[in-house]
């Protein structure tokens, strides 16, 4: 596994700052949250082209992320989303998640990362899980043209928060380059524990982990330590599964804290 960041606990730095910190650290890979502080699909080619260059001249990995909070709404968090029943709004996340994927071709990442979003309707669970299906499936086929994997992550809150939702989906979607990106601290959050048996079901399509700490019940992203999370556990199972992608530190409310924090994650993740 190659220790990495995601960029959205370094949102009071320039991206190619960020980049250059992590990789001094000792980070080996970076999952590049796209938003309005680092890097948007809107962007300039030499922009791209700056960051890819610095993602090369350290070696290290990528995938790119795309769940910012207000890159697509100002006034709403995480809106509008592929659940949305106005065809035209679920047009305009579509549009951003397609303009992700092209990021990714462009800066060779292993994968894009993305979530469903929470529903604003009443409709009936079953008519949601097949509109989330047909976006995803349309998107796995985009991402297939341009040499790129998708990889949903659960999340609490979200239309898809468990494992057992994800494997609805994961089988309505059928696609081989729709995967997992799998949150341990969303495992523990939810009382989806241990880790090891998802790792090891999901090992095919594992292509995006998240890790930090938390608390069970509480969807708090916890700098190490200051959870219930027993990593011993979770990174174990990651490695009998046969894990050998970025194992990315999500802290997004520690940006003020940004390279004291990520030291400090390295440090306990090289000791773990």
């Amino acid at each position: 596994m190659l220790p990495g960041y995601n960029t959205n606990g370094f949102a009071h730095h320039r991206l190619e700052d960020a980049i250059n910190i992590l990789a001094d650290l000792g980070y080996r890979s970076i999952a590049l949250t796209l938003d309005y502080h680092s890097l948007l699909p809107s962007d300039d080619c030499g922009k791209k082209q700056q960051i890819k260059n610095s993602l090369q001249r350290h070696g290290l990995r990528t995938v790119i992320e795309t769940g910012a909070r207000f890159v697509l709404d100002p006034l709403r968090k995480h809106q509008p989303t592929l659940l949305d029943p106005d065809p035209g709004l679920r047009q305009i996340r579509r549009a951003f998640l397609e303009q992700s994927i092209d990021v990714g071709h462009e800066l060779n990442a292993d994968a894009v990362s993305f979530w469903s979003g929470s529903p604003i309707s009443q409709e009936p669970a079953s008519v949601l899980l097949d509109r989330l299906a047909t976006e995803c499936r349309y998107l796995a086929d985009y991402a297939a043209a341009k040499g790129q994997r998708l990889a949903f992550e659960p999340e609490p809150g979200m239309f898809i928060d468990t494992m057992e939702r994800f494997a609805a989906l994961f089988q309505r979607v059928n696609h081989p380059e729709f995967g997992l990106t799998l949150d341990v601290g969303h495992l523990h959050c939810l009382s989806e524990v241990p880790t090891a048996p998802h790792a090891w079901k999901w090992r095919e399509h594992l292509w995006n982990v998240h890790i930090e700490d938390m608390r069970a019940g509480i969807h708090d992203h916890l700098l190490f330590g200051e959870g219930t999370m027993d990593f011993s556990e979770v990174l174990g199972g990651l490695k009998a599964a046969g894990y050998q992608g970025g194992l990315h530190v999500e802290l997004s409310r520690h940006s003020h804290d940004a390279v004291r924090t990520a030291r400090q994650a390295i440090d306990f993740l090289k000791s773990t």
